[in-house]
């Protein structure tokens, strides 16, 4: 059950909450100036970041856990989300009920513990996602509208978090341009599944058409927005450097291969559950994201051969 229960909480899926990190990384706060002038670690930052970030973690997998809970009966008509350990019966339906409920009382606890910005945006993320849940997900392009929302709020969270003096609205704009594109990729996905109908109610007002034309509208405008981004003089004046173009070719390859891996045209044989699964499992992509990361933190933090 213990196992069942790790599942429910979808660890895997957590990689969604790296967002919180990402104001932290963008205004310069991981490293400070050390004795000597050797750049350190912010330890105070650094832990208040990774602190939310794990905030988020317990919360997602509240929001799974509840998530599974309405969807039971569906789930069980589905080739593979029936075997889902709530769906499969390996976790009892009082143990789940228990399990979410724990989750939310220790992460909203955590986070108010934080900041109390921080703990607002979490409770309105929780409560977001409880209306998606049980409702709103069953309305076409709203449902991937708020999960884009709950990006947002990823981003914003981490931002109180860590105390980040301004957000950039190149970094709210991108955060949800990319949900946006990431969640009709999710929906294109779960169109190609059997009974697709049936598990989502919101899929029988998609067709593979529209989902195609959003995903080229907001893949193209992620892509421009973060080009507009690299090349703003404010961008180049806050870094002191003119070179953060360079990761656009990185930003480029992951949209077209995110693309790929939706339409099933990326050669990988049999499908995941998800998008996200099925990005973790794909040496390019997880290639490309780790050359990008480098990428920035040398742009950013403008380190050279032998500094």
């Amino acid at each position: 059950m213990l196992r069942g229960l790790i599942k429910t909480i979808r660890p895997h899926q957590w990689v969604k909450n790296l967002f919180v990190l990402a104001p932290m990384f963008f205004h310069k706060d991981v490293f400070v100036t050390g004795p000597g002038g050797v750049p350190a670690l912010n330890l105070i930052v650094t832990g208040r970041a990774l602190v939310a970030t794990f905030v988020f973690c317990l919360l997602a997998g509240a929001v799974y856990t509840i998530n599974d809970l309405v969807d039971v009966e569906a789930d069980r008509i589905h080739p593979v989300k029936r075997k889902r350990p709530i769906a499969s019966g390996e976790v009892s339906l009082p143990v789940a009920k228990g399990m979410a409920v724990g989750l939310v009382v220790v992460s909203l606890s955590m986070a108010a513990l934080v900041d109390y910005r921080f703990a607002a945006v979490a409770l309105v993320y929780f409560v977001e996602n409880c209306a998606y849940s049980f409702k709103l997900k069953k309305v076409a392009f709203l449902d991937v509208g708020l999960i884009a929302f709950g990006f947002v709020l990823r981003v914003l969270a981490g931002g109180y978090a860590t105390n980040t003096p301004k957000i950039s609205f190149y970094m709210i704009a991108c955060t949800a341009l990319l949900a946006l594109f990431l969640g009709f990729g999710k929906r294109r996905h779960e169109l190609e599944g059997e009974h697709a109908g049936k598990q989502r109610a919101a899929l029988e007002a998609y067709t593979k058409t529209s989902l195609n034309v959003a995903l080229g509208i907001t893949g193209t405008a992620t892509a421009v927005t973060y080009v507009a981004y690299t090349l703003d003089p404010a961008t180049r004046d806050f870094f002191h450097s003119d070179s953060l173009w360079m990761t656009v070719p990185f930003t480029i390859f992951g949209i077209f291969r995110f693309l790929m891996l939706v339409s099933g045209k990326a050669g990988r044989g049999k499908r995941a559950e998800s998008p996200t699964q099925d990005m973790l499992r794909d040496v390019p992509f997880v290639l490309n994201l780790v050359l990008w990361m480098i990428v920035v933190v040398a742009v950013v933090y403008r380190l050279r051969p032998g500094s």
